[in-house]
C-alpha cells in the first residue's frame, strides 16, 4: 500500500491482562448482539405486527427499514469517529445507546415509538461495529490478526444466521418484546468489562477536526440509495419518488468522492482505495453480501411456503449450516497468516456456488430434509465460514493502524448495502402467494452467479507477501 501519513494512532489494550482474548470477547459480544438483533427481528416481525393490529403494513415495514437505512448510512461516519475520537470511547457509547434503545423497543407502546427506538438502535450498532474490529486488531500481534479477525467475522456471521431460529423460539415462548430484551444481559456484561479492561492511549493535541461536510454527504448518499432499494416494492412510493431518492443518493455520493479529494482532513482518506486488494475485497463483499442475504431469506420462503414448516421448525431446520461457520472460520484464520486469504475466498466462493446449484436442482415439493436439503445446507455453511470472515480480515490486512475503524466500516457498509439489495431482490422474486420450486429457480441462478463473481473478484487478492506495519 502507498505510504500514509500516520495520524494519532489509538491503541486499545487490556490494562491487567497480557492475553488479548479478554479484549476480543468484550468486542465480539457486542457485535454478536448487533448481528443477532438484525436478523432475529425477521422471525419476530409477524408477532410484532400482530401486537399493533391497527397499524398498516407500510408503517410496520419501517420497523425493519428504518434500522437498515440508518445502519448502512452511519457505518462509515462512525468508523471515522472511532479513528479520530477514540475507539474505546465510541465503542462504549455505541453499546450504551444500543442497550438503551433495545429496552425502549421492548417497551414501545406504539409503532412511532418503536421506529424511533430502532433508529437509535441502528446508530448504536453503527458506532460499536467498526470500533469493535479496530479494538480487536490493536489487541493482537500481526501474526495472529488473521485468525482473530476471521473469528470476529465468524461470531457476527453465526449470530446473523441463528437469529431467526432463536427469534422464532423466543417469540413463541415469551412474546416479541423479548427479541429486544435478550440484548440486555450480554450487552451489559460487554459494557461493564469494556469499561474496566479497555484502556485508550492517544494524544489529544493531534486530534483531527471532524469532517462534517463529508459525514453529511455520506449519510445522505448511502441513506438515500438504501431507502430507494428497501422501498422498491412499497405501494406508497411512486417510481418517480424512488428515482428521485436514488438520484439524490448518487449525487451525494459523487459529491462525497469529490470532497474527499480536496478536503484538508477528509472523513475517508482517498489513499485507502489505492490498494488493489482492498478494492477487490470490497467489490467481492458487495457480491457476497447480496448472495448471502438472498440465500438466507430464500431458505425461510421455501421452508414455510413450499414445505409448509412453521417458523420455529424452519429456524431449527437451517441451524446445521450456521454451526459450520465458526470451525471453518477458525481453520481459515489459522492458515491465512501463512497462505493468505485468497485460497479460502476463492474456494469458499466456489463451494457457495455449488450450494446454490444444489438447491436449484435437488429439493422438490415433497419434504425430504435429510437427503434433499441438509447436504446443500452444509455446503452453504462451509462456503460462508470460509468467505464471510475472510472478507473482513482481508479488507483490513494492509491498512495502517490509524485507519482500522474507517477501513473496516467501509467494508461493513458495503456488505450492508449488499444485504439490502439481496432482501429487495428476494422480495421481488418471491413476494407473492402460491410459491413452488420453480419460483425459486431465478433466485438460485442469481445466487450461483454472485458466488462465482465473488470467487472471480477474489483472484487478485493478495494478503500473503507483505506484513502490515501499522
Amino acid at each position: 500500500m502507498t505510504s500514509t501519513t500516520i495520524r494519532s494512532p489509538v491503541m486499545v489494550v487490556s490494562e491487567t491482562h497480557a492475553s488479548p482474548w479478554p479484549v476480543f470477547w468484550i468486542a465480539s459480544v457486542a457485535v454478536f448482539l448487533v448481528s443477532l438483533d438484525t436478523t432475529m427481528l425477521f422471525a419476530a416481525f409477524r408477532a410484532v405486527r400482530a401486537g399493533f393490529p391497527d397499524t398498516s403494513a407500510a408503517d410496520m415495514s419501517w420497523v425493519l427499514n428504518a434500522y437498515t437505512v440508518v445502519y448502512a448510512a452511519m457505518l462509515i461516519p462512525a468508523g471515522g469517529l472511532a479513528d479520530t475520537h477514540g475507539r474505546k470511547r465510541v465503542f462504549l457509547l455505541g453499546v450504551t445507546l444500543f442497550l438503551a434503545a433495545s429496552a425502549a423497543c421492548g417497551l414501545a407502546g406504539n409503532v412511532g415509538w418503536l421506529v424511533a427506538a430502532r433508529v437509535a438502535q441502528a446508530i448504536g450498532a453503527a458506532l460499536l461495529t467498526p470500533a469493535s474490529l479496530s479494538i480487536v486488531l490493536n489487541a493482537f500481534p500481526h501474526g495472529k490478526r488473521a485468525m482473530a479477525v476471521s473469528l470476529w467475522g465468524a461470531v457476527g456471521g453465526l449470530a446473523a444466521a441463528i437469529g431467526p431460529s432463536l427469534g422464532s423460539l423466543v417469540v413463541d415462548a415469551v412474546g416479541w418484546s423479548w427479541a429486544f430484551y435478550l440484548n440486555l444481559p450480554l450487552g451489559a456484561l460487554s459494557l461493564w468489562r469494556g469499561a474496566a479492561l479497555l484502556k485508550e492511549a492517544k494524544k489529544p493535541e493531534s486530534r483531527r477536526p471532524m469532517d462534517g461536510v463529508g459525514m453529511g454527504l455520506l449519510i445522505v448518499g448511502v441513506g438515500a440509495v438504501a431507502l430507494s432499494i428497501v422501498q422498491s416494492e412499497a405501494t406508497r412510493w411512486s417510481r418517480t419518488e424512488l428515482g428521485v431518492a436514488a438520484g439524490v443518493g448518487v449525487i451525494a455520493l459523487i459529491g462525497f468522492v469529490i470532497w474527499v479529494r480536496v478536503a484538508p482532513a477528509p472523513l475517508v482518506d482517498p489513499r485507502l482505495f489505492k490498494h488493489r486488494t482492498y478494492n477487490f475485497v470490497n467489490l467481492a463483499t458487495l457480491a457476497f453480501g447480496t448472495a448471502f442475504s438472498m440465500m438466507f431469506f430464500a431458505f425461510f420462503f421455501y421452508m414455510t411456503e413450499v414445505w409448509h414448516y412453521t417458523l420455529p421448525q424452519a429456524g431449527l431446520a437451517i441451524t446445521p449450516g450456521p454451526l459450520l461457520v465458526i470451525p471453518f472460520a477458525v481453520l481459515s484464520g489459522r492458515l491465512a497468516g501463512r497462505l493468505g486469504h485468497r485460497p479460502f475466498l476463492v474456494g469458499g466462493g466456489l463451494i457457495y456456488a455449488c450450494s446454490g446449484l444444489w438447491f436449484m436442482l435437488m429439493p422438490g415439493a415433497q419434504v425430504a430434509y435429510l437427503t434433499h436439503w441438509l447436504p446443500g445446507l452444509l455446503l452453504s455453511g462451509t462456503g460462508v465460514g470460509l468467505v464471510l470472515p475472510s472478507l473482513s480480515a482481508a479488507a483490513v490486512n494492509r491498512l495502517p493502524a490509524d485507519q482500522y475503524a474507517v477501513g473496516s466500516a467501509v467494508n461493513q457498509a458495503t456488505r450492508q448495502i449488499g444485504s439490502v439489495m439481496g432482501v429487495a431482490i428476494t422480495v421481488l422474486l418471491l413476494g407473492r402467494a402460491g410459491l413452488t420450486h420453480a419460483s425459486f429457480l431465478p433466485l438460485y441462478g442469481c445466487h450461483v452467479a454472485l458466488a462465482l463473481i465473488t470467487a472471480l473478484l477474489c483472484l487478485p487478492v493478495n494478503t500473503k507477501a507483505q506484513k502490515n506495519k501499522g
